[in-house]
């Protein structure tokens, strides 16, 4: 498969990646280039910013999660109508798994998917350091697959030389650069960036830095970089079983039919507002080929939940910050509780494990009453609690499978339970540390731990079913 495509790295987090990222993404949507983005990596937040620009949602990238066929069949499924994929890395370009190795870091995505790489350098404060830390980068690995430097925070005065020295001198193409733009700058937040609603004039801001890199940005250079990537052996679907599994209808009328062919879907109701925003549109993918419709309502807006659901997904987000609202809407909280200790099947991962809980602190400090579900309270720490990767092994029985295998999963958080749950065991990779976590029974899953589906689809696969259980009973019930 032919995909021009290329991967913006930097040598450290706080580098800029994500500013320039959505800059050139916009450049390229106003040259009116049909553009796929991807994140490297667990990220929720950078992903939106992409989908701000590109119109269409961004998609993760992450070679924890998946192995090398997944990923380039997630890379070619999702940019097999577009003309460019544009890829942004995480962290620092080596930085892996671990704190010690290269596995699931930008390089790894880059080996993986054989991508050429435009690495970001930081400028500010350098000059003919530059050749010296680009060298590095470079030679680090024989196949470093970076073909290509962007100068950030640098001055227009100071680029014709600098880049007239970094290709003599390390022999490597120099793409342009980007001077210091302070009124397009993203601000962080406690787990990242803020969301883009928050960002007032975001497109304003985007058009404006879009502008600035035509200018600076060698963007044909670029374009020719992408297509030089060679042609990727992309598979046309997955082997394993669970990833063809599709729920069997229920509905007389439906027939023998898959639900996900046009029959009586599963009604699915997601959790989606400015508390619960943390989605992998994978995940969504996923569920909705299995035979799922996924129905959006919001627990601080809505009174009530969507009428005759199967079953409920409540992911992570910001309910800390919208503490006060949630526990304000006392009929939905009362609702959400109501339906899972009657049977319908839930998963809930992160902010949305924290809202089953009795009392979550927000974080102007008070306590706040949330659904109910999990005995126990949430509060605030003072640094992340659990961070970072692991790789999950089931305890006991959980919606109705004994034995899910290996499930990747990763933990970002800076509040913690009093009741995390023990009915998985966590394990830090290249760590000795590990911690129990999750609760789980016939009908829940409920945890810190946020799970991408393509790594594992066992769990969504045995969710859907538990959900299928329960529409049967329900319908029997109603007759």
């Amino acid at each position: 498969m032919k995909i021009p495509r290329i991967l913006l790295a930097a040598g450290a987090s706080g580098s800029g990646k994500t500013l320039i990222t959505c800059g050139l993404l916009q450049v390229l949507v106003n040259r009116g280039i049909k553009t796929a983005s991807f994140k490297c990596g667990p990220d929720y937040i950078d992903p939106m910013f992409h989908s701000r620009v590109i119109g269409t949602k961004s998609r993760n990238l992450d070679t924890f999660f998946t192995s090398g066929e997944r990923t380039r069949y997630l890379l070619g499924m999702n940019a097999k109508d577009c003309e460019i994929a544009v890829m942004e890395g995480v962290m620092g370009y080596y930085d892996g798994v671990g704190g010690t190795t290269t596995r699931a870091s930008a390089y790894d995505l880059a080996c993986v998917t054989d991508t050429p790489v435009i690495l970001i350098v930081n400028s500010k404060g350098m000059s003919v350091s530059l050749g010296a830390y680009i060298k590095g980068f470079v030679e680090y690995k024989k196949d470093s697959h970076i073909r290509g430097v962007i100068f950030n925070q640098m001055s227009p005065m100071l680029y014709p030389r600098m880049k007239k020295l970094v290709e003599e001198e390390v022999g490597i193409r120099v793409l342009g650069y980007v001077p210091k733009v302070e009124d397009c700058v993203i601000e962080s937040r406690h787990l990242g960036l803020v969301l883009p609603e928050e960002i007032p004039e975001l497109k304003e801001r985007l058009q404006k830095l879009s502008e600035v890199l035509e200018k600076s940005l060698d963007v044909e250079g670029i374009l020719a970089l992408a297509k030089e990537a060679p042609q990727l052996l992309v598979p046309d679907e997955l082997p394993e079983e669970a990833f063809h599994w599709q729920i069997p209808c229920v509905s007389p009328e439906s027939g023998s039919a898959s639900c996900s062919n046009g029959g009586n879907r599963l009604r699915i109701g997601l959790a989606k507002d400015e508390a619960f925003c943390f989605f992998y549109e994978d995940n969504f993918r996923l569920l909705r080929q299995m035979g799922a419709e996924l129905i959006p309502f919001s627990p601080i807006h809505d009174e009530k939940l969507p009428e005759n659901l199967d079953g409920m997904l409540l992911y992570g987000g910001y309910p800390e910050l919208n503490a006060k609202a949630l526990s304000n809407n006392v009929s939905m909280r009362h609702e959400i509780a109501s339906a899972i200790k009657s049977g319908m099947p839930c998963m809930a991962e992160c902010g949305g494990f924290m809202y089953l809980h009795e009392e979550m602190e927000g974080m102007d400090g008070e306590f706040y009453q949330m659904a109910g579900v999990i005995p126990g309270r949430v509060n605030r720490t003072p640094r992340l609690t659990r961070f970072g990767y692991i790789t999950l092994k089931q305890e006991k029985e959980v919606l109705g499978e004994a034995d899910f295998g290996p499930v990747p999963a990763h933990e970002f958080h800076y509040f913690d339970s009093e009741n995390c749950g023990s009915d998985f065991h966590a394990a830090k990779p290249e760590s000795s540390r590990g911690w129990e976590c999750i609760h789980g029974n016939e009908r829940m899953l409920a945890g810190f731990p946020h799970l991408y589906y393509y790594a594992n689809p066992r769990i969504p696969q045995a969710f859907l079913k538990r959900c299928l259980d329960y529409r049967k009973e329900r319908i029997q019930g109603e007759t």
